[in-house]
């Protein structure tokens, strides 16, 4: 099991400017959401934006600790577009 700061944590570790929301869907520690907005998702597709995030939680998914991950990543600018 893997607490939602941990979550936040490995990802500020990677990318430090991000901004990071967590949420746990099951209540077991082991299924999040979670949505990223940072610069470094600048020029970079979809995929990419994605890879730099599963980078930051390899061990924890390699491990099982996260068993699902919904992700959605976002530039500050299409962030803002989101409201």
């Amino acid at each position: 099991m893997i607490s939602p700061q941990q979550v936040e944590e490995m990802i500020r570790s990677q990318i430090p400017d991000a901004q990071v929301q967590v949420q746990d869907l099951t209540g077991g520690g082991d299924h999040y959401q979670v949505t990223v907005v940072s610069s470094q998702f600048e020029n970079k597709g979809l995929v990419q934006q994605h890879q730099l995030v599963y980078g930051a939680l390899r061990q924890a998914m390699s491990s099982e600790a996260i068993h699902a991950l919904a992700l959605k990543t976002y530039t500050p600018q299409a962030w803002q577009a989101v409201g």
